[in-house]
């Protein structure tokens, strides 16, 4: 008797690591979730950031431009997989504040299949693709096979990736916010530890950099598979696995308008990477550092949109949508309080930002260009990131999908008639046209959406009055 008890405590001490936004107070519930899965983003960006400063202060300028020329590429392929995992998760998320756990299990049941399935898929056609892709970036000669070595390494190992993705957007759908910290901090010292050795002591190059990566991916998809066959009320049996077809088409119908929103994203990165490239190393490697910094610095607000994404959608699938308004507050609060911080470190220390992992003059005075004006527009892409969680966690992915088509165009159209005039200065401001046409996209389809679900719950309201 005592054991079962034992048993049921443990149970239930494993189970109280999740969350159910569809009750409590909202500004501590948001909160308790913000910090693990801030501190998880940061620690990410913290050992990207520090493995491009190995690279770049160990390998030099051009390895260093090497590894950034793949960002873009390696962001239309991972983005993709995270688009799709972020779409299922929704649907989780949903069923989790629905209390509808039969259908949360054969839920992540066709999760975990698709997942294997995409994962197999994307590591072909990225291997596939890679040599035509750096070509047609306009890649320089001098960086050419360094990319490749970094890429086929990378590609390689997307199943790790993959795996960490589909786990940890899992549990951050259950409301789990703390084993994806754990997972980090683990695999973020395994990967700084193998950096330093796989490139000062064996010299092994960009290789050894993405082979860290690799590595550490994998340890932080065994903590977070771990963390999720622990959890009582999501066990799975055989026959969950064994689905009707409308099972996997509503997890695409969610999931691919924000795989495709981050694959068109990615594309218009790409094209500023394209003309970025056509300028010489000097361009390339300014690019790399700053993009490293614009994504070390939205991470707050991002992490802010993760919230809103997880809240909005358990508190739709109860029906909780006065809940939906309360908790955009909360988490809009947390994105500008971001922006204050750090948009003004931007603009007030340029070239010090620059110096950290810039070694040349030439891509340090560039760099210096485009901080002040990211940091001052930094506040359209925080808000944007809240907005269009909570209208993705409301289940319309649609809208999103075409605000990420409305950066592309932004971004094309100023890269292209701007950097021939004002020089590097022009890729901060095609990111700002960009984010700036997204936000006003997400807030009006936020609003759209939600507004006649409240009015109607007033109304019912006062019927049964």
């Amino acid at each position: 008797m005592i054991f079962v008890k034992q048993l049921e405590n443990r149970k239930k001490r494993k189970d109280r690591d999740t969350i159910d936004f569809t009750q409590g107070d909202i500004t501590k519930q948001i909160l308790s979730f913000y910090w693990p899965l801030l501190l998880t983003s940061m620690l990410q960006q913290l050992y990207n950031f520090v493995d491009t400063l190995i690279v770049g202060k160990g390998l030099g300028d051009h390895a260093l431009a090497a590894v950034g020329n793949m960002g873009s590429l390696f962001f239309l392929i991972v983005g993709f997989s995270m688009g799709v995992s972020n779409g299922f998760g929704i649907i989780i998320a949903q069923n989790f504040g629905a209390k509808n756990y039969e259908a949360l299990k054969r839920n992540i049941a066709a999760t975990i299949e698709l997942a294997v399935l995409i994962a197999v898929m994307l590591t072909i056609v990225g291997t596939a693709i890679l040599p035509d892709a750096l070509s047609f970036l306009r890649t320089d000669e001098v960086i050419i096979a360094d990319s490749l070595k970094y890429g086929y390494i990378m590609f390689g190992g997307l199943i790790c990736t993959i795996a960490y993705n589909v786990s940890s957007c899992i549990l951050r759908s259950l409301g789990d916010s703390r084993t994806p910290l754990k997972a980090i901090i683990i695999s973020s010292v395994l990967n700084l530890i193998l950096d330093s050795l796989f490139i000062f002591a064996f010299h092994m190059g960009v290789e050894g950099a993405a082979l860290a990566t690799v590595f550490s991916q994998v340890i932080s998809a065994l903590v977070c598979i771990k963390k999720l066959r622990t959890i009582s009320y999501i066990k799975l049996k055989k026959y969950h696995f064994v689905n009707e077809v409308k099972v996997y088409i509503n997890l695409f119908k969610n999931g691919l308008p924000m795989a495709f929103m981050n694959s068109i994203t990615a594309v218009g990165c790409m094209v500023i990477q394209y003309f970025v490239n056509g300028y010489g190393v000097d361009y390339t490697s300014a690019y790399s550092a700053c993009s490293k910094y614009i994504n070390l610095f939205m991470n707050p607000a991002c992490t802010a949109g993760n919230a809103m994404s997880a809240f909005t959608s358990q508190n739709y699938g109860a029906g909780r949508y006065d809940r939906i308004k309360e908790g955009l507050k909360v988490c809009l609060t947390i994105a500008l309080i971001a922006y204050a911080i750090l948009g003004t470190i931007m603009f007030l220390f340029p070239t010090k930002l620059a110096d950290v992992l810039l070694d040349g003059a030439g891509s340090i005075n560039l760099a210096s260009q485009y901080f002040p004006i990211a940091g001052i527009m930094l506040v359209t892409v925080d808000c944007l990131f809240v907005f269009r969680s909570g209208v993705q966690g409301m289940g319309r992915p649609l809208m999103p999908m075409f605000s990420g088509v409305m950066e592309m165009i932004m971004r094309t159209l100023v890269i292209a008639f701007f950097m021939g005039r004002i020089g590097f200065a022009a890729t901060a401001y095609a990111e700002a046209c960009a984010w700036t046409a997204a936000l006003v996209v997400n807030i009006l389809a936020f609003y759209q959406v939600l507004m006649p679900k409240l009015r109607f719950k007033v109304q019912h309201l006062s019927a049964k009055i």
